[in-house]
């Protein structure tokens, strides 16, 4: 992978480097946070951006100077020839990093083939580590095959970091259990707030969980957390332990401290633009490969759409018509 600068930056001075691109709107869990119990009308094939249309925007993005791609779902392991087209990114000129976030039922025997593309680091999203609590959440009885992939990915030495929603009246007494494991482990166990990405499967959230409480909660039964100095563009607050050898972490998806430094965007599977999280959707960027606009045309439409971003995530959600206050599925839009 060859290097390429930021060249790019938005109307806030922000260097736009990393790309959160959604292979899938699929997934084989059913997590009651993320959609309801029967899941979200998912998009006809048709509708799904081809492997060859994503890889268009990527190199396209890539000219622009975003260095890193991150796939994610719905579950990416659910779309067929997953691997093959990791490997095809990994040649674009200027993608220097490639990773992945997944949910570890399907990944393990693929482990080895992300290993030789040069996948090192894996995002596990994992919010309890009781067989029972699991089942309760994901609607589906998969905690054995998510922990046989997290050591398969440590014994091959890919850098894990666990994701745990955190939430209240769900799984709050697995935030330690979840910590502890970084006494052990070179694992990097980040507690998420939080967000109303959950596609109608219950109503408006109360976050009585927030940043400030999980540390408070941490420290009550671990000890001082350790603030540990992180790149710009960092979602999570980092921390160390005494005595620990992985770290712990926190982000505030909800109360959104970290939209000052935020250098990322998402492509959603059916070809949606988002410069933030939070917004609607700013670019139909499928309309524009399938309409026959020019690599030249898709760019300027792309470099158009980074230079009218929201500052943060509440002038975003601020922003989104009345009809979409109603939250989508985080599992439509990658994360």
């Amino acid at each position: 992978m060859s290097a390429a600068p930021s060249v790019l930056f938005d109307n806030h001075g922000r260097p736009l480097e990393y790309v959160r691109l959604a292979v899938t709107d699929r997934c084989n869990l059913r997590c009651f946070y993320c959609m309801p119990e029967e899941g979200i009308q998912y998009l006809p094939k048709r509708e799904l951006l081809t492997y060859e249309e994503m890889e268009r925007v990527v190199a396209l993005l890539a000219g622009l100077g975003v260095r890193k791609v991150r796939l994610t779902g719905g579950e990416p392991f659910v779309r067929r020839d997953l691997v093959p087209f990791i490997g095809r990114l990994s040649q674009i000129p200027g993608i220097q990093d490639i990773s992945l976030t997944t949910n570890g039922v399907l990944t393990a025997p693929h482990i080895p083939e992300l290993v030789h593309l040069g996948v090192r680091t894996v995002n596990l999203s994992l919010d309890t580590l009781d067989r029972a609590r699991f089942a309760a959440i994901t609607r589906r009885d998969e905690l054995p095959r998510v922990l046989d992939t997290f050591y398969a990915l440590l014994a091959a030495g890919i850098r894990v970091k666990i994701n745990a929603v955190v939430m209240d009246g769900q799984n709050t007494q697995d935030l330690v259990p979840l910590a502890e494991l970084t006494r052990e482990l070179p694992v990097d166990v980040r507690f998420i707030e939080e967000m109303p990405f959950n596609g109608g499967s219950h109503g408006a959230i109360q976050i009585p969980w927030s940043h400030v409480r999980i540390r408070e909660h941490l420290e009550q039964h671990l000890g001082a957390l350790m603030p540990i100095a992180q790149p710009y563009g960092a979602t999570a607050s980092e921390y160390s332990i005494a005595g620990h050898l992985g770290t712990v972490g926190i982000i505030a998806a909800y109360s959104r401290t970290f939209c000052g430094t935020c250098n990322r965007l998402r492509l959603t599977a059916e070809g949606g633009l988002k410069t933030c999280l939070y917004d609607q959707g700013v670019l139909d960027v499928r309309a524009l490969l399938r309409g026959g606009s020019t690599d030249a045309e898709v760019t300027a439409a792309l470099t158009h759409a980074f230079r009218n971003r929201a500052a943060n995530g509440f002038e975003a959600e601020r922003q989104r018509p009345v009809h979409q206050l109603s939250f989508e599925s985080m599992s439509t839009i990658g994360g």
